[in-house]
């Protein structure tokens, strides 16, 4: 059913298990929005749109899929879960521009907590603040996506989605609000935003803003999204995609000598500034604006 510009569908099961493409920690998550407009290049969601009739491309990015009965189901399987951890939104951004018509999230948020299932909030949304004081009670984690800090490369590839700044600030907004608050710094482009400086640049920043932890994510190129971000590169980059094609296997998962490598650069930088790297247990809170040690 179309409503308000969003397309709403009736869910049977919304806890579902999570491909090996997701870039997450979790083995399943739940999502109350498929599709997302924050329209990035390099969103693994994206095949998932192709399931429900409707292209990976510019359907993902502006034919928002709707949940309404989200709560009312994930309250139902929460009742026979095992207690393994979820990851929230990575079917979209949970706190995109429909959360803010449709409010799932309180309701999800509550389940959640009340169940005593471990669960990580994905988002790109200052929106996830107004939620902060019943995330703190439910014992949940947040992870901001802040994959690089140069605004040129995020109006190309994340047109839709705030500015680096603005979510640095956000992470620092809920490390004040008693969130535990982490960075997914992913997608890392390779050959665009895999430098030594750039990757420095970045872990500096998100350390400043009072992050507990840092995932790193390298891009993923699952069917649906590699032929999206592939056509991207081709107009933007056209000498690159020779080389992403050598990178990529069939499943779309970068050469693992080269994720390790990228992966053991950011571990480094974290441990020079002081913060945790990796999904691992629930850490320390950091204030931000903290002495930060310098590179040489």
């Amino acid at each position: 059913m179309l409503r308000g510009g969003f397309w709403e569908m009736q869910a049977r099961t919304v806890i579902e298990r999570l491909p090996a493409t997701a870039g997450v920690s979790q083995q399943w998550g739940v999502s109350p929005y498929r599709g997302c407009a924050h329209a990035c290049r390099g969103c693994g969601a994206r095949g998932g749109h192709r399931r429900l009739g409707l292209d990976a491309g510019r359907d993902f990015d502006t034919r928002i899929v709707v949940r309404p009965n989200v709560v009312e189901r994930l309250r139902a399987e929460l009742s026979r879960w095992d207690g393994e951890p979820l990851a929230v939104g990575a079917g979209g951004d949970c706190y995109q521009e429909a959360e803010a018509t449709y409010r799932l999230m309180p309701g999800m948020v509550r389940a959640l907590g009340e169940a005593g299932v471990p669960f990580t909030v994905y988002t790109k949304s200052p929106l996830v603040l107004r939620d902060a004081p019943l995330l703190a009670r439910a014992g949940a984690r947040v992870a901001v996506s802040i994959a690089f800090v140069d605004e040129r490369i995020r109006r190309a590839v994340e047109p839709g989605a705030v500015g680096a700044q603005a979510r640095l600030e956000l992470v620092s907004a809920l490390v004040e609000a008693g969130v535990e608050c982490r960075v997914l710094m992913g997608p890392v482009l390779p050959l665009l935003s895999d430098a030594a400086d750039q990757l420095a640049a970045t872990v500096r920043r998100i350390a400043a803003a009072g992050a507990a932890a840092v995932e790193p994510v390298v891009l993923r190129l699952p069917p649906g999204t590699r032929s999206w971000y592939l056509e991207w590169l081709e107009q933007a980059h056209p000498g690159l995609v020779g080389r992403y094609e050598e990178l990529y296997d069939g499943a779309g998962l970068p050469a693992p000598e080269y994720e390790r490598r990228i992966t053991g650069q950011i571990e480094q930088l974290c441990r020079v500034y002081g913060m945790a790297c990796g999904a691992g247990e629930p850490v320390g809170r950091r204030r931000p604006g903290g002495e930060q040690l310098a590179l040489v």
